[in-house]
């Protein structure tokens, strides 16, 4: 007699036990989901979420609806200045950002600096995302007034931390080839991060810059409403008030159409510096078309 628990079976070279399947796999996964259903029903009951307020969410939805339909673009001119007012900002923003992160990436780089640089460095480009740009404007308002600049700082700040880290990354990840090369023929430091770092660094890097932008341009809309400028104020203003709630969808859709033929760009010339080759989508082949260089008609002899 065999046990219970053990499973036979025959094949030709006999009789094969199979063993019990195990049973901490199962143990973990039903912890893993305890883990995360548990927070899940936490948080609804914070939230203080009522199927009275379930039941009425859609009757409000529907007149939110109808006070917006159908846009109003009469001020479509006044639009369009804030939101050229939103590009500054998230214009500035980038340049600080990179400007000032550039170096304090290769100072957060593990291969680059020695310890005793770095983790000061990272500590400081942490300290630094800790702190949401909406935080940030709201620290800088009181200092330097309402408007776009403080906002242009926060997100110029708060993008310094992004960015050092990402730019450290990218030079932790460089081919050591090149510098060693350098430096085995006489090359000083500088001399291999100049033409042994920043020449494979940079093409990740200035895709980053470019993404960065585009999230400056969102992060902008949204300081507009803590009067930090921009076409966020706009759009805050207008539904404040329920007969200009049509006026206010109307430049919401202006923002959207702008950020995504922005994101299309940005999205071509990032692929365009990563890997050399032209991208494919729609926007890429309007701008060849409208910008390509038309060879002159050849003339028969």
């Amino acid at each position: 007699m065999t046990d219970s628990t053990e499973l036979w079976t025959k094949d030709d070279t006999g009789p094969v036990i199979r063993p019990d399947e195990p049973r901490w796999p199962k143990i973990i996964r039903w912890i893993a989901v305890i883990v995360i259903i548990g927070p899940l029903i936490w948080g609804l009951l914070g939230l203080e979420i009522s199927a009275d307020n379930l039941r009425r969410a859609p009757g409000q939805m529907w007149n939110l609806v109808q006070q917006v339909w159908p846009p109003d673009f009469s001020e479509t001119g006044r639009t369009f200045e804030k939101i050229l007012e939103s590009l500054y900002v998230a214009w500035i923003a980038t340049i600080i950002g990179a400007t000032l992160s550039f170096p304090l990436g290769f100072l957060a780089a593990t291969n680059i600096a020695p310890r005793s640089v770095t983790l000061p460095v990272r500590s400081l480009l942490s300290g630094i995302r800790a702190f949401p740009e909406l935080v940030l404007a709201i620290m800088l308002i009181p200092a330097f007034g309402l408007g776009p600049f403080p906002g242009a700082l926060a997100i110029g700040i708060h993008s310094i931390g992004t960015l050092g880290k990402l730019t450290s990354e990218v030079i932790e990840g460089v081919d050591e080839g090149p510098i060693e090369a350098i430096r085995a023929s006489g090359g000083t430091r500088m001399q291999a991060m100049q033409f042994g770092v920043v020449p494979q660094a940079m093409p990740n890097v200035l895709a980053y810059w470019l993404y960065r932008f585009e999230i400056n341009i969102r992060a902008s809309a949204v300081l507009g409403v803590i009067g930090a400028g921009g076409i966020g104020d706009e759009i805050y203003s207008r539904f404040l008030f329920v007969p200009d709630r049509s006026k206010g969808f109307a430049a919401l859709l202006v923002m959207i159409a702008t950020v995504l033929v922005i994101d299309a760009i940005s999205a071509s010339v990032r692929r365009r510096i990563i890997t050399g080759q032209p991208s494919r989508s729609m926007m890429a082949r309007l701008m060849q078309r409208l910008f390509a260089k038309k060879r002159p008609a050849e003339t028969s002899s």
